[in-house]
């Protein structure tokens, strides 16, 4: 019997790589679509040579729906993980049309898509920044939506209400919305991992390169939230956890009824500073990392850890890897690629 072929949009990208190794060692052929503006096309041997099954490419904008319609009619897909997005929060408050052409631009493609082809499940990669600041912890699913702080979390917000509305109308649409918490690490192996094009944006990848000394120093900003050591707390969380994660969510919904939407929480349920964090990493790696005091940036919040009990329980997962191991994957992955990629 033939595996059953996944579209992966976005899947040369951070989560979107470990992913499509994930699908294929469950036995799943991915199908990558991806057009390679915030992500390498040497990814791609990475990801092949940790598969289990062929992995297929097709070089696109996920916003193209004609595109689309080529993926769909020469591979048709049994299912659908949608990563393609912008995510940079900063750069999204500077070019907020960007963000709405291709982060709601792709998802509204799909759905038109998806249906022309009879495909009905849709894995969707959402974000903790829905819920904002907030007013409990941990933070469950059934946790307002608040106002969005930046145009990129008010993306995945109208995302989420669009699978929605889209599966009522439809009836047959089946989706599962998962709100990631902090992904970190790479692949054990070293052959894929996190590949900011730049100036990192997420704090591990900052981390990595100024301990190999490609940055001066690592800015913590803001030391006087109250928390126990006066930095923000968040829920870090491995990106091969968050990888399977998905596999799960897939076989999920191949067994639920038409037109059901769940959101699921993806964290580890604790919360570590980022204090803690740079603490553990010159403690699993040995090195120094410079550290310098800086100012709270807007937006961020405080403490936001998840309550990921109902995706242990519907999908019967949960994240098993430690913080150091994801620390320890992320600097052998640092120290694969060397200094050429800042």
């Amino acid at each position: 019997m033939a595996a059953k072929k996944i579209l992966v949009t976005g899947g040369a990208g951070f989560i979107g790589s470990h992913t499509a190794v994930a699908l294929s060692v469950a036995g799943y052929e991915p199908v990558v679509m991806d057009n390679f503006s915030n992500s390498e096309r040497a990814v791609m041997q990475g990801i092949r040579k940790l598969a289990a099954t062929p992995v297929h490419l097709l070089e696109a904008d996920c916003c193209n729906v004609e595109a689309l319609r080529t993926v769909f009619r020469d591979h048709q897909p049994a299912g659908v993980i949608h990563f393609a997005a912008f995510k940079a929060v900063g750069e999204s408050v500077q070019q907020p049309v960007k963000y709405f052409q291709n982060n709601i631009g792709s998802l509204t493609a799909l759905l038109q898509v998806m249906p022309e082809f009879s495909v009905n499940d849709l894995v969707f990669s959402s974000s903790c920044t829905v819920y904002g600041v907030p007013d409990s912890l941990p933070v469950t699913e059934n946790a307002p939506v608040k106002p969005a702080m930046s145009p990129y979390g008010y993306t995945k917000q109208v995302c989420e209400e669009a699978i929605h509305y889209a599966a009522a109308a439809d009836g047959k649409l089946r989706s599962t919305l998962l709100r990631y918490f902090n992904p970190i690490g790479a692949h054990p192996s070293g052959e894929i991992g996190e590949l900011p094009l730049g100036v990192p944006n997420n704090l591990v990848p900052f981390i990595t390169q100024t301990a190999a000394g490609m940055r001066r120093e690592l800015s913590i900003f803001g030391r006087d939230y109250d928390t126990p050591d006066g930095t923000c707390i968040r829920d870090y969380i491995h990106v091969m956890d968050l990888a399977e994660a998905h596999v799960r969510a897939l076989g999920w919904l191949s067994k639920a009824e038409e037109g059901r939407v769940e959101v699921f929480n993806v964290g580890t349920g604790k919360g570590q500073s980022v204090q803690e964090v740079v603490d553990t990493f010159e403690e699993v790696t040995g090195v120094k990392v410079r550290c310098v005091d800086a100012q709270r940036r807007p937006g961020d919040v405080p403490v936001i850890y998840a309550d990921a009990s109902c995706a242990e329980k519907e999908l019967n997962w949960r994240a098993t890897r430690t913080m150091a191991d994801a620390l320890r994957d992320a600097w052998n992955w640092q120290q694969r690629i060397g200094q050429g990629k800042g």
